[in-house]
């Protein structure tokens, strides 16, 4: 087995953060955890534990095997994830649509 990629991990929280446009602070404060501690494992200056990996990934509203893309082997499960967060946060006839068109296919 392949050891985990932290510096992958640490980037790709770095990019789910940045898209949802919060700071460091707020992760931080969200997870009780000191914002150094946060800018660490962004830059893989430590390697995040599983309890906090948890907790970011709630906080960011992303899954965990999404953050572990390159360690974790199962992109069905990504992409249906994904798919689920891209639809719940559309409104109602934006998800009724999507769903007839995907019917279609």
């Amino acid at each position: 087995m392949e050891d985990l990629d932290f510096a992958f991990i640490g980037q790709r929280i770095r990019e789910l953060r940045n898209e949802k446009m919060l700071t460091q602070e707020y992760v931080a404060n969200a997870v009780d955890v000191n914002v150094s501690h946060i800018s660490n494992i962004e830059t893989n200056k430590v390697k995040v534990s599983l309890t906090l990996l948890v907790r970011i990934c709630n906080v960011l509203g992303t899954t965990i095997d999404y953050v572990l893309e390159r360690g974790y082997h199962c992109p069905d499960s990504i992409m249906e994830r994904e798919l689920i967060n891209i639809f719940k946060d559309l409104g109602r006839e934006k998800q009724e649509l999507l769903f007839r068109i995907a019917k279609v296919l």
